[in-house]
């Protein structure tokens, strides 16, 4: 049995939608084929496919299974292989073709088929991408229309896919260490919540017959335990409308966004791991643009969103306001405050040289490596002060339900 990925030669879309199908049939020497195709319908496959000489065609639309999510990762993913591809000589539609093939989510073959039929309709690669605003941002379509505008696509897909790869690195290492320490908390919420409704109070019968008086802490822990059970209807839904009102909130309020952004940046520890993760997004994302010749005025219009907190997505405003009315880069962002120094001595050497790409790839270098060292010891501090908190909680609950039966043969 012979098979073919050949496709059925077609007309280019004339705005009707285009789908996926998949064909078999027999060639002339009566060997079985298959392949796949887009077209209007199936009746344009079945012509097509006779005009080649298969006869016996079945068709099939391609369904893309729904369900999944489109992570970063899965872009970035994407994108280097992509810039792979467009480097090894493969043409755009056949590039799309091998990576919606190879594709295991259902969601990012649904995205990149229609990204695919823009192309083939017509469409740039840039304005295929901004039609998924969602996925690709300002940023990645920008890249995209420079490097097909200066016929260096592959070139700045690489670029973008090494971007995407070091954003989704330094992300993951924030998230990895923070992970652990609320995995914890939630564990040792959990078992709280399971001593107070249902062990706490079996102790509680038990004491009940002592005919003593308890201690001072296992009275509190009974008193804890006989309010979580009157009430744990109202402290879970209360818990569970704060959390659904701040979310909320936050995303609608962009004063309370800007708010809850700088007192993050403000916490101990934590708060300089943010501002330094920040900080390398920001000279990240700039120096990309910067380097693919984009505008610095325009790519500041990306960089801001881009650097996921919203101090900086307001300053990076005031930046822009000011480099467009012919003040260096350096003095705006002087001007912003919220900088640091060696920041603002790179950027103002590299503004002099005419290396400013290079100046601030190297800062964002820099940062990344400080928020990775910073990681790594925040990781070795919470280790004893989780060990604490559990002890503390648990191992209080514990002792303070036992200390009546030390005191039972006082009773007896």
């Amino acid at each position: 049995m012979a098979t073919t990925t050949a496709r059925a030669t077609r007309k280019p879309a004339t705005g009707s939608e285009e789908s996926v199908f998949v064909w078999e049939g027999r060639d002339k020497q009566g060997k079985v084929v298959r392949g796949e195709t887009r077209a209007g319908s199936a009746s344009i496959v079945q012509a097509n496919l006779r005009r080649q000489g298969i006869s016996g065609a079945k068709v099939k639309k391609r369904s893309f299974s729904r369900g999944g999510k489109i992570s970063g990762k899965d872009i970035a993913i994407f994108t280097r292989q992509l810039a792979t591809m467009l480097k090894s000589g493969v043409p755009l539609l056949q590039a799309f073709d091998i990576a919606i093939k190879g594709s295991s989510n259902p969601a990012v073959a649904r995205l990149l088929n229609e990204i695919r039929t823009d192309v083939e309709s017509g469409s740039s690669l840039a304005q295929a991408f901004r039609k998924h605003p969602v996925h690709f941002d300002n940023l990645y379509a920008n890249l995209v229309g420079a490097g097909e505008q200066s016929g260096a696509l592959d070139a700045l897909l690489d670029r973008l896919a090494t971007y995407k790869e070091k954003i989704l690195a330094i992300k993951s290492k924030i998230k990895g260490a923070l992970f652990y320490p609320i995995a914890v908390v939630a564990v040792a919420l959990g078992v709280v919540t399971v001593m107070m409704l249902f062990v706490i109070p079996q102790f509680k019968s038990v004491f009940s017959n002592f005919g003593a008086e308890l201690p001072a802490p296992t009275q509190l822990v009974v008193a804890m335990s006989d309010a979580f059970l009157a009430y744990w209807y109202l402290i879970f839904g209360g818990l569970a409308a704060i959390i659904v009102g701040l979310t909320m909130a936050y995303r609608r309020s962009p004063q309370m966004q800007f708010t809850l952004d700088r007192l993050i940046l403000q916490f101990p520890v934590i708060g300089d791991i943010i501002r330094k993760a920040t900080v390398a997004r920001w000279t990240r994302t700039l120096s990309t643009m910067f380097a693919a010749g984009v505008p610095l005025v325009e790519s500041l219009d990306s960089v801001g969103g881009a650097a996921g907190n919203r101090v900086y997505q307001l300053a990076t405003k005031q930046i822009q306001n000011e480099v467009s009315t012919g003040t260096s880069l350096t003095v705006a962002m002087q001007n912003a405050n919220v900088f640091p120094t060696m920041v603002l001595q790179m950027v103002s050497i590299g503004e002099e040289s005419g290396q400013l790409d290079s100046m601030l790839s190297k800062v964002a270098d820099f940062f990344e490596r400080e928020v990775d060292d910073a990681v790594d010891a925040l990781s070795q501090l919470l280790e004893p002060l989780i060990i604490v908190f559990l002890g503390t909680v648990v191992g209080g609950l514990v002792v303070a339900m036992y200390l009546p039966i030390f005191k039972l043969g006082q009773v007896v």
